[in-house]
């Protein structure tokens, strides 16, 4: 049974940081590519940040981008998304998906595992 569990969200000042984990059961995260996406309270989704399965370059929006850094470490089965100088537009969940396709889309649906996500508000 796959599953994937996030952790590292909280409550934190704007300007500060936090580390977002993203672990995974019953599968093999190199295999997969791993997508972060974000909901802001009663907005939709939205991709954040991905990482493809092969060697590409992570994807960044360009809200988060030079801000947030996705990486992963296929040892430990975990894809990171580290987040700096938050916003509280950043406030909302965080959710990881995954999808065998090495190609990143913005389709929540086109995906195969989903996370149940993790609360990340920031105060101003």
């Amino acid at each position: 049974q796959v599953q994937l569990a996030e952790s590292g969200g909280g409550l934190v000042q704007a300007g500060e940081s936090l580390r977002l984990s993203c672990a995974a059961s019953g599968l093999t995260f190199s295999s997969y590519t791993v997508t972060w996406f974000h909901q802001a309270p009663g907005k939709g989704r939205e991709l954040l940040a991905a990482i493809p399965r092969s060697s590409g370059s992570p994807y960044y929006a360009v809200s988060v981008k030079g801000r947030f850094t996705i990486s992963r470490d296929n040892a430990k089965n975990t894809v990171f998304l580290q987040m700096t100088s938050l916003k509280p537009e950043d406030t909302g969940v965080d959710y990881c998906v995954v999808r065998a396709s090495s190609v990143v889309v913005d389709n929540w649906n086109a995906y195969d595992y989903w996370g149940r996500g993790t609360q990340v508000t920031v105060s101003s």
